[in-house]
């Protein structure tokens, strides 16, 4: 009897389950508003939104000065001759963090000017755009060498050349300016981080040599010696304040 009643009660739980979790969804029409073309603007918003999101590691490299930092940190690691120490995770952190240190004036106006007001809806996405894209413009041509944005602008179409009339310069010519200037600018620090090194290198390979260890790597002798002379000059805090300074 206890079976023979519990079958109606499935297939009732069945038929009425689906229908109150229908009931209780919201319908379309309440999260889009209406209005001419509303369905469409919202999707255009959510796969820009998506876009930036995922684009954003890429963003912070090519408007930023973790481009330098990064750089300068690697020539330093190889300059020392330590394949894994410090760990990538310990040189992409610190090159973030000197990256918010210097690029916290330009952070602040771009919230305040650009996405605080949009997030009160005092301002529409097209001028929110423009008035984040600003300080970063600034930064970028305050850093950017003349040779390498006229290079680009010669290169670029008509329509994104700069106009005689003081018209601003389009980001799709500042961005790769900006970054042949930063890796110019790296591969400049990095050689004066390395050249120290290399002077340790050839003493220790000419000691070696002399005293007819062939066979004996200099590599393995000169590592102490460039470790203590890094960290006798106090070289972590000599590098970090010289990247934050090239920006000043």
């Amino acid at each position: 009897m206890n079976r023979a009643s519990a079958v109606p009660l499935g297939v009732l739980a069945a038929a009425l389950l689906p229908s109150a979790a229908l009931a209780q969804m919201p319908d379309l029409s309440t999260l889009i508003p209406p209005g001419g073309g509303s369905a469409s603007g919202r999707i255009i918003q959510m796969v820009a939104l998506l876009t930036v999101l995922s684009l954003a590691p890429g963003l912070l490299i090519m408007v930023t000065s973790f481009t330098r930092f990064v750089v300068a940190l690697s020539f330093l690691r190889t300059g020392l001759g330590l394949q894994t120490t410090p760990a990538n995770i310990v040189m992409i952190s610190l090159a973030l963090f000197l990256t918010f240190y210097v690029m916290a004036p330009t952070f602040d106006r771009a919230w305040r000017d650009g996405l605080q007001p949009l997030m009160q809806n005092e301002i529409t996405e097209k001028e929110a755009y423009s008035r984040v894209t600003e300080p970063f413009r600034e930064f970028m041509l305050a850093h950017v060498r003349d040779k390498d944005l006229q290079t680009f602008e010669s290169l670029a179409a008509e329509s994104l050349r700069i106009r005689p009339e003081g018209e601003k310069v389009d980001l799709r010519v500042i961005i790769p300016a900006f970054m042949v200037s930063e890796l110019r600018r790296a591969f400049e620090i990095g050689f004066l981080i390395v050249m120290p090194f290399l002077v340790i290198d050839m003493v220790v390979a000419t000691l070696t040599m002399s005293m007819g260890m062939m066979m004996m790597p200099p590599t393995v002798f000169a590592l102490p010696f460039k470790v203590l002379f890094f960290v006798l000059i106090d070289g972590w805090n000599l590098l970090a304040v010289g990247l934050v300074r090239s920006y000043l």
